[in-house]
């Protein structure tokens, strides 16, 4: 919104220009401006092209590989490793993307609470921090595409290798720059943060590492408090380490490389572009009728409507906050209408937000599998959907009873003609398919999990723009890429920095030592349960879902086993109270969302997610403490698959 006010702006000034050339005024000052605006506007325009054209790529090639090989039993020499690097520039101009609008994910809420120069000068630290990490990124990132160069790796058909990781000292570049831009308006504000981050950087040049390593932590930890983004935090706490304990901090890019072209992680952008699509389109209208057409004439339909459709767009978008902002407007006056009260409607939604990311086909499992297989324990993907059905439809049928019983009035709606509930599957009944197509292409083995992925994303895309016409091809359809590029772009880089830093961990061998210590302290496998849901539960309101899932499952993981819990067991306990993560106070990220979302205070806010909390509590000590709700679905299938 901020970069078209600014264009806006500019053309308002050119049709101005002749008359102010002709009195001799401010020529040179307007020329400078059209040119540095013109710049900055291709520049942008250049970024957004790049990213349809890889997310375009990711799309075609799989399908493409798949048709040619069922049909003509040929294939496209690299497809899939071509795709797999697409994922890396798609995560990289994301990151750009999000830079450049201010987008990147923090989790500090301290800002909001200072006033003038005090939060200037937070702004300008937490800014000044993140730019000096960014810049080590660089410098990393140059190391290991030297190493790259002189080791002579190829990419394929002896094509080199080092060129195509250009994009990550170009990105992190680029985010550096934007994050600088970031601190203020003001070139006088951007002066002062301009000589703290030198400052920054001789000091770290001139000090010896293994004395600075302490107080880079704590003002690393002080700017995250204070607002940095995640990726700062991750990867700067990664980097000073290595550097503490005399380690290339090239390890951190390796492992963003090593990650990002993981041969799985193609889906997750793919299915983001699905939910993407969705949203944008008129399809949350669509299935709403419908839901309310079947649930009007119970007591608490508008609440089973609201956790339904929620748990949904969830699910294929792998983000509540998308859920939150896309369909609150929506939703809060259906609940209204039906005699909710504003705090019980805000609870409601706030709740149902982070419903479904158990369901498939939803990012976080996704990462989670991906990030198990690396550590060794054995966890596909199919097998994660199948442990997280029933208990996503626990915490489902929960929320719904949470709705039912707080419907003040058991109000009930005119039932509808049967001709109105008809139509209405009619309308919808393609966007009905679309969880039938993810799932028989995602579970039936016909094709592999990306190339099911890219054929549910061109499936919503021709039904959104051929079929219902909600969006157009080359005006909607860019834009929706780009936006959706740049939740991947911003989650990616996360990812990639926080397996920088669970490598430390795991060459420093924290997991051992964890495991060594809960042998001494912890002897009941309930006990152990009980005690890492409180674990969890403070995890998941301290951290986003994905860093999480990077930098926490990995410590879990041999926990786990060696209290003997099943991993399908450990990882829905791991994600369920990850969802419970995004409802718990202080820093919960619906909490923000929602806050924003119905511009209510966050006191507000909090209040009305407590008795929906308490209820989702439950449900998670259940799926904890009830293994057979989450092994019983993949066993079945394994057993019959024999």
């Amino acid at each position: 919104m901020r970069g078209r006010l600014h264009q806006l702006c500019w053309w308002k000034g050119a049709t101005q220009a002749p008359v102010l050339a002709e009195e001799g005024v401010l020529e040179a000052s307007f020329t400078g401006r059209s040119l540095s605006s013109t710049l900055a506007h291709g520049f942008e325009s250049l970024e957004n092209g790049l990213m349809v054209l890889a997310l375009g790529l990711m799309l075609i090639l799989p399908l493409a590989e798949s048709i040619l090989r069922r049909f003509f039993g040929i294939g496209i020499v690299g497809s899939a490793i071509f795709v797999q690097h697409l994922v890396l520039y798609v995560g990289m101009l994301g990151s750009v993307i999000a830079a450049r609008r201010g987008r990147l994910l923090s989790i500090s809420f301290v800002t909001n609470y200072l006033k003038d120069g005090w939060k200037t000068a937070a702004t300008v630290y937490a800014n000044s921090f993140a730019v000096v990490i960014a810049c080590y990124l660089v410098i990393a990132s140059i190391q290991f595409i030297i190493a790259k160069y002189t080791g002579g790796d190829t990419l394929i058909q002896g094509v080199p290798l080092w060129p195509i990781l250009l994009i990550l000292p170009f990105g992190f570049a680029l985010v550096a720059g934007r994050t600088f831009l970031q601190v203020s308006s003001s070139w006088t504000t951007r002066g002062v943060a301009f000589l703290v981050i030198t400052a920054m950087l001789i000091i770290s040049i001139v000090v010896a590492p293994k004395s600075l390593t302490l107080p880079a932590i704590a003002g690393l930890l002080l700017a995250s408090v204070l607002g940095a983004p995640i990726f700062t935090v991750l990867g700067g706490a990664a980097m000073i380490l290595f550097w503490g304990n005399g380690q290339p901090i090239a390890m951190v890019p390796i492992n963003h490389y090593r990650l990002t072209v993981d041969s799985t992680l193609p889906i997750i952008p793919l299915f983001t572009l699905v939910g993407y699509l969705l949203a944008e389109s008129g399809a949350a209208s669509r299935l709403l009728v419908i839901f309310q057409t079947i649930f009007a004439r119970m007591r608490g339909g508008a609440a089973i409507v609201t956790t339904v459709v929620c748990a949904l767009f969830t699910a294929f978008t792998g983000a509540s906050g998308v859920t939150i902002l896309a369909l609150g407007g929506l939703l809060m006056p259906i609940l209204i209408s039906s005699r909710y009260s504003q705090r019980n409607a805000l609870g409601l939604l706030t709740g149902a937000g982070s419903l479904g990311l158990l369901f498939p086909p939803s990012l976080p499992p996704i990462l989670y599998a991906v990030v198990a297989t690396t550590i060794g324990a054995e966890i596909t993907i199919g097998s994660i959907f199948l442990a997280g059905l029933v208990p996503g439809t626990l915490l489902l049928v929960l929320t719904w009873w949470w709705g039912v019983r707080s419907d003040p009035s058991r109000h009930r709606q005119e039932k509808p003609a049967g001709s109105t509930a008809v139509k209405a599957l009619l309308k919808a009944k393609w966007e009905l398919i679309l969880p039938i197509v993810a799932l028989v292409s995602l579970f039936s083995g016909i094709a592999t999990p990306v190339e099911a992925a890219a054929f549910t994303a061109l499936y919503a895309l021709i039904i959104e723009v051929c079929v219902y016409g909600d969006l157009k091809f080359f005006r909607d359809v860019p834009r929706v890429m780009v936006e959706c590029g740049l939740l991947v772009g911003g989650v990616l880089l996360i990812l990639g920095v926080a397996m920088g830093f669970t490598d430390f961990l795991f060459t420093a061998s924290v997991p051992e030592r964890l495991v060594e210590w809960a042998k001494g302290y912890i002897h009941s496998k309930w006990v152990f349960i009980i005690a890492l849901n409180v674990f969890l539960l403070i995890v998941g309101c301290l951290m986003d879902i994905y860093s999480a899932i990077v930098v926490v499952a990995p410590l879990i993981i041999p926990l786990g086993m060696e209290f003997g819990i099943d991993p399908l067991h450990l990882a829905i306990i791991f994600l369920a109270n990850m969802e419970l993560g995004f409802l718990t106070p202080p820093v919960g990220m619906n909490l923000f969302l929602s806050a924003y979302r119905f511009n209510t205070p966050m006191s507000e806010v909090i209040r009305s997610v407590l008795p929906i909390l308490i209820v989702l509590f439950v449900g998670v000590l259940l799926i904890s403490y009830v293994p057979f709700l989450t092994t019983a679905l993949p066993h079945l299938f394994q057993a019959m698959g024999r």
